[in-house]
Order: structure tokens, then sequence, then C-alpha cells
């Protein structure tokens, strides 16, 4: 697989009022992110782009959206749904207000965030869909109880990620927590797939990005009963290192 890779980015946002552990030690200095060259704006503006090619091909379905794997549509939620529960039971616990899905959970063009407009239609639940990238997208600041980023990181460079992350935690209510639910390597290195334009990286690296967002791991889960031969998946709360939260 490839190393060093620039990650690019097509997620989209959309926000709901839906209702819908450990503690993190701040890395050392050897910890630190590794230099790694910066891509030019060519180079990302390309990235973004065969990411956006790639994901017009994709019929807007949940198999469509996790690569023909839509049978583990129901672990996912499952497990996502008992770590929210597990959330709400901390103390301050992050209100119930109104949340953030960046990357529509698994919507990766605007086909899927129509859709899923038109499903959740007059439920009342569903606030305004940003059909925008998530490196071009800039959540209100002190919006948000709650930001659930999903399958989406990936598209994103490294500098993108960390402007994305500070976004975020400028976006949270006091008490607020970001949540991101990724794929993550076996090895110690970046893997890129070329076809999508994404990257899966190392739980290591991802961590360090974190910390350099101004976010701090207050709780993770490995999900469970995914089908053998799928990368580690993790859920992995936040919370801002400086913001009064």
């Amino acid at each position: 697989m490839e190393t060093e890779p620039h990650i690019t980015a097509n997620g989209e946002a959309n926000n709901n009022t839906t209702d819908v552990v450990q503690d993190q030690v701040p890395p050392t200095e050897e910890e630190q992110v590794p230099t790694e060259p910066i891509p030019t704006v060519k180079q990302e503006d390309k990235y973004y782009q065969d990411a956006r090619k790639y994901w017009s091909r994709i019929a807007p379905t949940v198999d469509g959206m996790l690569g023909g794997f839509g049978s583990i549509s129901f672990t996912d939620i499952r497990g996502s749904d008992q770590f929210l529960k597990n959330l709400f039971k901390m103390k301050p616990a992050p209100g119930r207000g109104q949340a953030l899905d960046c990357g529509a959970g698994i919507g990766r063009d605007g086909a899927f965030c129509e859709t899923a407009g038109k499903e959740l239609e007059g439920s009342g639940k569903l606030g305004t869909i940003y059909n925008k990238g998530l490196q071009e997208f800039v959540p209100e600041e002190g919006k948000y109880d709650l930001i659930w980023s999903q399958w989406v990181l990936g598209h994103l460079t490294d500098e993108d990620i960390v402007e994305f992350f500070f976004r975020c935690t400028k976006a949270l209510r006091r008490n607020g927590l970001m949540v991101i639910k990724e794929n993550f390597t076996n090895g110690d290195k970046p893997e890129l797939d070329r076809c999508d334009s994404s990257v899966t990286r190392p739980l290591a690296l991802m961590k360090q990005l974190l910390t350099k967002g101004n976010l701090r791991v207050v709780k993770e889960l490995r999900q469970k009963d995914f089908p053998k031969g799928l990368y580690p998946v993790y859920m992995i709360a936040l919370k801002p290192i400086i913001n009064g939260s």
C-alpha cells in the first residue's frame, strides 16, 4: 500500500434535532505528528475532484455507500446506538437539543443527501442539509450538543482534517461532544485507496491529528461483530482541550 498519502474529501454534513472509558494522556514529544510533504493547491484539488467523480457513479443506497457491505448496517447502527447511550450517562452529559451529522452518516454525494432529505422530510427531526465538502464546511459556533462524523474523514488531507477538528470544537455547546467512527489500519502506516481517493489511517496517527485539532479522547470503543477481513472500526468520543467545555 502507499504511504504518506494526501487524503481527499467529499463528505456532506447535515444537522438534525434528533435525540438521536478512558481518559487519553496528551502525546509526548516523540508521539507528535511526523513532518509530511505539503500538497500544493493543485494537487489537493485533484484529490477532491477524483473523489467526487468516484462517488458520483455510486448508487445513493446503503449498499452503494458501504461498498457492497450493506448487510453490516444493522450491526453498525446497534453499536453506535449503544455507544451514544453510554455517552449520555457521562457526568456532565451532553445535551440532547441539536446534533450535526458530518458525512450524512454514510452519505458521500449529493444524491444520497437528497435521498436522505426526502425520506426524513416531515419527521420534525431533520434540520438543515449542507451539501458541501467538509474541507470547506464551517459549522455555526456554539450550536451543537453532539457532532457525529462517520466514514468520511479518510477523504480529508491531514491539514484539512486538523482545521475541520478546530472548527468543530468551536461549534460545540458547553459539555458537547464530538464522535468519530472510522476504519483504521492494522499496521502503523496509512493505506491509500486510489480508486475512491481515500486513506485509512493508523489509530495512533489519528490521535495525533486529533490533538493538533484541539481535541482529547474521553472514550473509545471498537465496533464489534463486523465480518472478518474488514478494517478495525473504532468509535471515539472527544472533547475540546481548550474552549471552556
